[in-house]
């Protein structure tokens, strides 16, 4: 577990394991998943939220445009092929300790945030996967609406607040 951390340590500060193979175990295809399905909860994605979610995928683990759009590509297919999120939420449980599983649930707001408005079928997914995560409903909505203030922020002209990465400030 403390190498799975120093891992996601290394990739959030953008070392590492950019081209490494995105195998069933590996959290950043969890979390992947898990973005690709929030983004696709309302019934489309549009384009602010395939947009977000390559910048969010490359911004917290580092990765380059062929590596992204990879991940993406497998994430998507996990998403198709999955019954329900445990299979998710178990890899991350296992890989991240409780601020990894925080980021994740913020990552997921940002991409719900993404178009402007949060559709009821991104929050409840959210809820839920918080819920699998251990994750506090408390946590859940001082995260929702944080990413909701940065991207209201970002919207009116602010976008280097927006696009920060708040893992990558906290680590400093």
């Amino acid at each position: 577990m403390l190498d799975a951390l120093k891992a996601f340590l290394a990739e959030l500060g953008g070392g590492g394991a950019a081209g490494r193979a995105y195998g069933d175990d590996d959290y950043r295809l969890a979390a992947a998943a898990l973005l690709v399905h929030v983004a696709a909860a309302d019934g489309e994605t549009d384009a602010a939220e395939r947009q977000r979610l390559r910048d969010t995928l490359a911004q917290r683990f580092g990765l380059d445009a062929a590596a992204t759009l990879e991940l993406i590509r497998r994430a998507e297919a996990s998403d198709r092929d999955a019954v329900d999120f445990y299979q998710f939420t178990s890899v991350l449980k296992r890989a991240l300790d409780d601020d990894g599983r925080r980021r994740i649930v913020e990552m997921m707001w940002e991409i719900a945030c993404a178009d402007g408005e949060i559709h009821e079928f991104e929050d409840n997914t959210i809820w839920r996967v918080a819920e699998l995560l251990g994750v506090s409903s408390r946590d859940r909505v001082l995260l929702r609406q944080q990413v909701a203030a940065e991207t209201a922020a970002g919207k009116s002209g602010d976008s280097g607040a927006a696009g920060a990465d708040p893992a990558k400030s906290q680590n400093s």
